[in-house]
């Protein structure tokens, strides 16, 4: 499943249409997931208006890698989920 750098993240989207089993979404980050983030990271984020893709639909990866190539931050990595056998 992927997994999003929240500090590099820049909310450009090109994840979301890559992916063609609809798993990543763009949306506005909680105020828990704001304070996670370092000063650099809170700037970038308002920066690109307080918005950052989210991995909504974990179930539906495939793992094909496409989120992965399309962004253009290198914010995203492959993980092995722990339902995987």
């Amino acid at each position: 499943m992927p997994v999003i750098d929240r500090e590099r993240c820049e909310n450009k989207g090109p994840c979301v249409s890559a992916c063609p089993y609809d798993v990543l979404v763009v949306r506005k980050l909680t105020d828990a997931q704001k304070g996670t983030l370092s000063l650099i990271g809170r700037v970038k984020l308002w920066t690109h208006g307080g918005q950052q893709a989210h991995v909504e639909f974990a179930d539906r990866c495939h793992g094909c890698g496409l989120c992965v190539a399309a962004c253009p931050e290198k914010a995203i990595s492959l993980k092995r989920s722990s339902q995987s056998s």
